[in-house]
């Protein structure tokens, strides 16, 4: 997609910024019309399911918001995400999701989110590595001689 494509999607849509790990996604919440009354998740420009490699898992991981809020899914996805893996990815377009729905509705989403532990990042990210050291924590093995 290019720029021109993103503005028209700000201008239409609700979006939410998730991050985990090293990946972030910006995740646009579409609503569905008459003409395309299928759910459709894009996520950089591939499908869902093509996108995570047919695991499904991934997906459900997705869509876990709209499970917690009991809302049936009335909005097609669309994502842009960058760095990490696909576990990172996954979990960081759910709180993308889970933020564009509170922006929907404040009042009756977030605190269902919340409960759930959907609004909040994962703060754990890789240690940096220390001088003197092979890895973070891994130091060269002892010799008593």
């Amino acid at each position: 997609m290019t720029n021109s494509n993103i503005t028209l999607l700000e201008d239409f849509s609700i979006y939410g910024i998730g991050k985990k790990k090293e990946s972030t996604a910006v995740v646009y919440l579409i609503p569905l019309s008459s003409m395309t009354p299928n759910v459709k998740v894009e996520i950089n420009g591939r499908l869902g399911e093509d996108y995570f490699q047919q695991n499904f898992t991934y997906l459900t991981t997705i869509l876990a918001p709209f499970k917690a809020i009991k809302l049936k899914v009335k909005y097609n996805i669309i994502a842009k995400v960058k760095g990490g893996g696909l576990t990172g990815q996954a979990e960081s377009i759910k709180l993308a999701i889970a933020r564009a729905l509170c922006k929907i509705d404040r009042h009756n989403f977030r605190p269902l989110l919340k409960v759930n532990g959907l609004l909040t990042r994962d703060a754990r990210v890789k240690e940096r590595r220390k001088y003197g050291l092979k890895k973070a924590r891994k130091s060269s093995q002892y010799s008593k001689r």
